[in-house]
């Protein structure tokens, strides 16, 4: 329990986080690809971060790194909080990421170190129940502190919980010996930094009408990204001391865990990003609302995690995985036919679906994938995993972003017979007001929002068909008890 709180935290406020962006943009401004920097810058320096988890636990040992990690999280907090621009956010928030990035990935590390192989699935399903009760409360609690209080709490409230989770470690969790010191391997972590920085960048600024996916900035930043990343593999491949070891993908049941994790992960933070926004842009719900009609989705996910751990134990990853990842497609599906006049309870029948099905593939497919590589390599093989989940929900968000944008844009132009005539700039707006004509600045209104969610239909409608590829997935993965197969294993 004490290793979650630092996962819970991290977790908590990212969620909290998307239901005050419409609250942060109109405050600061900037459009909205400039206000997704906030998440996607985030998540860039995690993918920068993660690497080099494995290497600071052998270097320097486990929990202290792990306190380490949660009071630069609380500093990174303190400074977001007092933020006076959309930059400076940006920029603190890339602070908080150097901790929190670090805290997922030795919570894993340590609870394999401390829990037998057997009792594995139950022990990740009390981890998972943390980093899954993070969000499902976080809208909540974020949507209260930024309709009836300030925005600012959202992450000023961080700062009692790393200080609690600070005095637990210290108090109640052993210390780990630090593994073998091994040189850092600096040119693997320049090449893999310089290609996640590349392509993530990439995926930001292609969603951007400003610049497009052909335009020769995003086209250059993508090539130099996927040279990087390349040259990366060549060099951990050669080297002996590798800043992630890539031999673990030598086990199939991990390469396929990897992949699967990180299409659940790109559904999942869609889901959680877009929800909020359609709920608050479309349906004009306040903050409050809106975490509030996420609430019983939560509930759903929180009481499903620590379930899910035990069926793995029992029944093995396959058909959790399966059955899991098809509700998440099924309930994007139904996301789907959202529309402003889409009543509340439908929305909150398929997020409990969506949340239901997290809740029962994620734990099952990462234990699945990190038990199935030897001990000596948990850290590297938690690393990895952690690293493709945030690149794939960064790249997932940036990449259904420019299809919402592009879809809305392409309804504005369809429905453009709907509007009067307006020049560039819109200056007749004041006088069309001033005359009381409000009816058509309603139409206006009511344009945009159709055209908001017509184009979250087809982002929903892609993440189901990135599901149905996910149950392929997850299919191949071992069945049984993980235990009973252990046992039956060639001596």
């Amino acid at each position: 329990m004490v290793v979650v709180v630092g996962s819970f935290m991290a977790l908590m406020n990212a969620s909290s986080v998307n239901v005050a962006i419409s609250r942060i943009q109109g405050e600061f401004g900037g459009t909205s690809t400039q206000v997704q920097w906030i998440s996607t810058g985030y998540t860039l320096v995690l993918g920068v971060v993660v690497p080099t988890s494995s290497w600071l636990s052998n270097r320097f040992g486990a929990r202290r790194v792990y306190v380490i990690a949660l009071l630069v999280f609380a500093l990174g907090s303190a400074l977001c909080g007092i933020s006076w621009s959309l930059n400076s956010l940006i920029l603190f928030r890339v602070v908080q990421a150097l901790g929190g990035g670090l805290l997922p990935v030795l919570a894993q590390a340590m609870i394999y170190q401390m829990v037998p192989r057997a009792r594995i699935g139950s022990a990740m399903g009390v981890y998972g129940l943390g980093i899954i009760l993070g969000p499902a409360i976080g809208p909540t609690l974020g949507g209260w502190l930024v309709q009836d209080i300030s925005w600012r709490l959202i992450f000023y409230v961080n700062l009692p919980i790393a200080v609690l989770g600070t005095v637990g470690v210290l108090a109640i969790l052993p210390p780990f010996s630090a593994g073998p010191r091994r040189r850092f391997d600096l040119p693997g972590f320049l090449f893999i930094a310089a290609g996640l920085a590349g392509l993530l960048i990439a995926s930001s600024e292609g969603s951007d009408p400003s610049f497009g996916w052909t335009s020769y900035r995003v086209l250059m930043l993508g090539a130099v990204g996927v040279l990087c990343l390349a040259v990366f593999v060549v060099i951990e491949l050669s080297v002996e001391e590798p800043i992630l070891d890539l031999r673990v993908f030598g086990g199939w049941v991990f390469s396929l865990s990897v992949a699967l994790s990180g299409l659940l992960n790109m559904g999942l933070f869609a889901g959680s990003y877009y929800i909020p926004l359609f709920l608050q842009q479309g349906q004009g719900l306040n903050a409050l609302q809106a975490g509030l009609t996420l609430l019983v989705p939560g509930l759903v996910v929180t009481a499903i995690m620590p379930l899910s751990g035990r069926l793995y134990d029992l029944v093995g990853a396959r058909w959790p995985a399966a059955v899991g990842t098809l509700l998440v497609g099924a309930a994007a599906y139904l996301m789907h036919a959202i529309s402003p006049q889409t009543m509340r309870e439908p929305v909150i029948l398929a997020s409990c679906l969506r949340n239901a099905g997290v809740g029962l593939a994620l734990i099952p497919v990462t234990t699945a994938g990190i038990a199935s590589v030897p001990a000596a390599m948990v850290g590297q093989a938690s690393a990895i995993n952690n690293v493709v989940g945030r690149v794939a929900s960064s790249l997932g968000l940036a990449l259904l972003g420019s299809v919402l944008i592009g879809h809305q844009w392409q309804q504005l132009n369809n429905n453009g017979s709907l509007l009067p005539a307006v020049s560039p700039g819109f200056p007749q707006l004041t006088e069309i007001a001033a005359a009381g004509q409000r009816r058509i600045l309603g139409v206006y209104a009511a344009v945009q929002n159709q055209s908001f969610s017509r184009g979250l239909d087809d982002v929903f409608l892609l993440t189901a068909g990135i599901c149905a590829v996910g149950v392929l997935i997850a299919l191949l993965l071992p069945s049984g008890s993980p235990s009973r197969r252990t046992s039956a294993a060639p001596r």
